[in-house]
């Protein structure tokens, strides 16, 4: 076992800090994605050009540059559009926010092609019989092509979601209290960092583990009637 010398309780506390990250980030991530996958397959070349240039940009900047991009460049930008609308007190950006918006944005780029890949290999002719029905465009969105889109789009998705857990060890670099700050602080006043890193890395693989259980039922729960014909 190991001895954490009273700093068990704060790792947990940076623990549940950590999962709430990954999970509004993940929230973010799934509502860009899917409107960045619907304006690639759309035929507004507008929003076909928008989302392009998003997944490329995203693509093509490491994620710790653009966590201090957004966590230092928007406290310059809040404070300098701040005395323009009247509004004089210096701002600090939440690192919080910051962590979320960045992580977010990042892995909404991912989930944009797997999401724009899973609706591609929806049969097309399921969509036109919707349509043939009389059903609106949310209906069959709603009753055909979502259902079928979940079964193709999970492994990518599962990909994303371990991948965007360890991404959230990028947020202690902006300050935020996760368990990786946490585990630093507590090696720093113990001189012990070996032991409090071991625990973050036991947790991290906790939670990709159950993740992974989590998934693989997900995956069996939407390929049952594909399994049976």
């Amino acid at each position: 076992m190991f001895s954490l010398h009273g700093y068990g309780p704060s790792i947990f506390e940076g623990t549940i800090l950590t999962l709430e990250v990954s999970l509004v980030s993940l929230l973010i991530a799934l509502v860009l994605g899917m409107a960045g996958a619907l304006s690639k397959l759309s035929r507004s070349p507008v929003l076909k050009g928008l989302a392009t240039a998003y997944t490329t940009v995203i693509r093509g900047i490491p994620d710790l540059v653009l966590m201090l991009l957004v966590f230092f460049g928007g406290q310059v930008f809040v404070n300098q559009v701040g005395p323009l609308v009247g509004y004089d007190e210096y701002i600090d950006i939440n690192p919080f926010i910051a962590g979320v918006i960045t992580i977010g944005f990042i892995f909404g780029a991912y989930m944009t092609e797997t999401f724009r890949g899973a609706i591609l290999a929806v049969n097309k002719g399921q969509l036109e019989a919707g349509y043939a029905y009389g059903m609106s465009s949310f209906k069959v969105f709603r009753r055909i092509l979502f259902p079928q889109m979940v079964r193709h789009a999970l492994p990518g998705f599962g990909n994303n979601w371990l991948v965007l857990v360890k991404t959230t060890a990028l947020v202690s670099i902006i300050g935020l209290d996760d368990m990786v700050r946490k585990a630093s602080m507590a090696a720093g006043a113990t001189r012990m960092p070996f032991t409090f890193y071991v625990v973050v890395a036991i947790n991290f693989l906790l939670i990709t583990t159950v993740s992974i259980y989590l998934l693989q039922y997900l995956e069996n729960r939407y390929s049952l009637g594909v399994r049976r014909s």
